[in-house]
């Protein structure tokens, strides 16, 4: 029997399209005008933006500017680079196959496999929500001095806040995120102007510096902030989000709906890349100026940020732009493990099952760490939880960068020999970077 071109190339024929309660739900105008497609394709870039911005990424950034002034904005450049072409990958395996990477893992591998793949994977999304909890207790307790404790069990209400915006479309939820990155944005913007970063050393960090490496310890921090830049449940999330836009599902376009994406994609990265390298920058113009070299830590960055800059709403700027953060990641978090569930075991929650199981998950080792050893056991579990993404994304990176170069798969869209070398260039150094991170910290070198 002759096989269905859906099924070209795939062990198994895709049933169900992914995220179908809002599958091709969001118009895309047939007319020419650009302005209007591209305003129609805009807002998943936005949310996979949030991961490269999440709690997570605070720390390194913080400690990189606090001990090498702006010489690593080189490595967040590099990071961000890193991050447009996997994204990129992603996006184009969700247009050309009509699967997300879960389901395209589950049609192509063993059922065995699959199912590892999803643990791992589900692994991974709980210790992403772990970070976005401490980022938003954090955040609590800075801007209104709630205890760590109570922080922890407020989180659960964002639940039925996210549930709110899923029924409500799935461009509200776009809008809400776009809202909160917005928030980040101009928290930023201020602490930026008000720490008065010197131009011609920014521009200067931006070219790759030969001392990074030569200096045993900026290479650990380079390695932290290059080898965690990429969030795998991101690539799983932009595969599943892209397909809500309703374009024809032909040759023509899907090359259309690529092109829109793309942009949309790359402006969202390079907004992450501002956040990323503004929290950088303002820790070098405050803390390694003032010579506060050894800040690494959220909490201890946000007590001196008042005193330096001589203003009471930097840390409150500050503290806001983490919530912002943390909530922001916490509705991402939430998509991704619907899609990974849903596309790995073929299995369906209800939303808000879903949401609480994910959210129980990672609150246990939260409030545990929070009540015997308070601010500090959170800070530690931030850093675990970077450890176990960093160990799940080569099992993310490997299969996309697979099935966007197979040709039966992919059919003309296929990725071309300059980008076939350049996307497994990447995910070969992402996974040596990750390796040697991990052994480093397991070992407690730093």
């Amino acid at each position: 029997m002759q096989k269905k071109k859906s099924s070209i190339g795939w062990r198994n024929e895709n049933k169900h399209p992914s995220l179908s309660e809002v599958f091709s739900s969001v118009s895309v105008p047939k007319q020419k005008g650009i302005w209007k497609k591209l305003f129609a394709f805009t807002g998943p870039g936005l949310l996979i933006a949030v991961g490269y911005m999440d709690p997570g990424n605070w720390a390194t950034d913080i400690a990189g500017g606090s001990q090498f002034g702006y010489m690593l904005l080189s490595v967040i450049f590099i990071s961000n680079f890193f991050a447009i072409i996997l994204q990129y990958l992603a996006l184009k395996l969700g247009i050309v196959c009509e699967r997300d990477l879960a389901q395209a893992c589950r049609d192509h591998y063993p059922p065995f496999i699959s199912f590892i793949l999803w643990i791992l994977c589900e692994i991974s999304i709980a210790a992403c929500d772990l970070a976005e909890i401490i980022g938003s207790v954090l955040a609590l307790k800075l801007l209104f001095g709630i205890p760590i404790t109570w922080g922890v069990l407020i989180t659960v209400i964002d639940v039925l806040i996210i549930l709110f915006f899923q029924y409500k479309g799935f461009r509200y939820v776009e809008s809400v995120v776009a809202a909160l990155i917005f928030t980040i944005l101009v928290c930023f913007s201020f602490e930026i102007i008000s720490s008065k970063p010197e131009i011609i050393p920014i521009l200067k960090g931006i070219v790759p510096n030969p001392e990074i490496i030569k200096n045993s310890h900026s290479f650990y921090i380079s390695i932290g902030i290059l080898g965690a830049t990429v969030m795998p449940h991101n690539l799983y999330l932009h595969s599943s989000i892209i397909q809500t836009r309703d374009y024809p599902r032909t040759t023509e376009g899907k090359k259309m709906a690529i092109k829109y994406a793309t942009i949309d994609s790359t402006l969202s990265l390079s907004l992450a890349f501002f956040i990323n390298a503004a929290i950088l920058i303002i820790s070098s113009a405050t803390f390694h100026k003032a010579g506060y070299t050894e800040v690494s830590d959220i909490m201890d960055a946000h007590k001196l940020l008042n005193p330096i800059l001589g203003s009471s709403l930097s840390g409150v700027f500050f503290a806001l732009a983490l919530l912002a953060s943390g909530q922001n990641s916490t509705l991402t978090g939430t998509l991704a493990g619907q899609i990974v569930m849903e596309g790995f075991i073929n299995i369906k929650f209800k939303p808000w099952i879903r949401r609480l199981i994910t959210r129980l998950i990672a609150i246990v080792p939260a409030m545990i760490a929070s009540i015997v050893y308070g601010e500090k056991g959170t800070t530690e579990l931030l850093i675990i939880s970077q450890i176990i993404l960093s160990i799940q994304l080569s099992f993310a990176i490997v299969p996309l960068v697979n099935f966007t170069g197979d040709s039966e798969k992919m059919g003309p869209f296929v990725n071309g020999p300059i980008l076939k070398i350049s996307a497994w260039g990447i995910t070969i150094i992402i996974i040596l970077l990750n390796l040697f991170l991990l052994y480093n910290t397991l070992l407690g070198r730093r």
